[in-house]
């Protein structure tokens, strides 16, 4: 397990479905505090919100976070989380955990898992993870990313197509759909602080930006994303009007 690391949660406010996301109410607090106490029953050394919002960073610090103001201007998380790293001067070795603004219910023993994850992978640039499949009709969903992986528990692809695809599955009965051993993935990443700089200071590549997943710049890198289990996945994140409504009954029931 990683002794030291830190999470940064990046939020920004204009989310293209939901405005204001972060700031949004589920059950009497606004969603990135649900998704800050959820990154705090981690062994996190240090727990900072990456915003681009006042309204934000002011949110964060009255429930008595810690924000950081960063550009309106990046085009992803994982570069937010890259400047957020620069003002805080974390070290160059430090692991630093991107644990997305809208996962309120992101296990804390899962974030310190991707982190030790990367900690004990020599070869590998960033670490993530994957879990099961709830339903063989997320084989076939776009907003489901699969994740396929080699011997050595190492990212080959990620897609919003289905993947692993066997000529079988498209012409055969439901339950020939080899969606049990398909893999989804989870939107934690861990990288090192020195990593993570030239990461985000390297161009999108036409993998990212087609499929619309930014962990592909490191594999077209010819860099190494560690994958592993989940030991307890999280629950869904928050996208649409209807997560949110789902979000607030699950809480209000807590």
């Amino acid at each position: 397990m990683a002794e030291n690391y830190t999470v940064i949660i990046p939020a920004r406010f204009a989310s293209e479905r939901l405005p204001g996301k972060p700031l949004r109410d589920i059950a009497g607090r606004p969603l990135i505090q649900r998704t800050f106490e959820s990154a705090a029953q981690s062994r996190a050394s240090k727990i900072v919100v990456a915003t681009d919002d006042e309204g934000i960073a002011q949110t964060v610090r009255r429930f008595g976070g810690e924000a950081c103001m960063t550009a309106v201007t990046h085009q992803c998380g994982t570069d937010r989380v890259a400047e957020a790293a620069q003002i805080l001067q974390l070290a160059d070795s430090e692991i630093v955990v991107n644990v997305q603004g809208d996962e309120p219910d992101m296990p804390g023993e899962l974030v310190d898992q991707v982190a030790g994850l990367l900690s004990q992978d020599s070869a590998a640039k960033a670490a993530t993870a994957c879990c099961a499949l709830d339903n063989p009709q997320q084989y076939s969903d776009p907003s489901v990313v699969k994740v396929v992986t080699d011997a050595h528990g190492h990212a080959i692809y990620f897609s919003r197509a289905a993947v692993p695809h066997t000529r079988e599955s498209s012409e055969g009965p439901p339950d020939r759909v080899p969606w049990r051993s398909v893999r989804r993935h989870i939107g934690i990443y861990a990288y090192r602080c020195d990593y993570l700089q030239v990461l985000a200071q390297t161009p999108p590549c036409d993998l990212e930006t087609t499929e619309g997943l930014e962990q592909l710049r490191v594999l077209w890198m010819g860099d190494k994303i560690a994958v592993s289990e989940a030991g307890r996945a999280p629950g869904p994140g928050i996208d649409t009007v209807a997560d949110l409504e789902r979000a607030i009954r699950d809480f209000s029931s807590d």
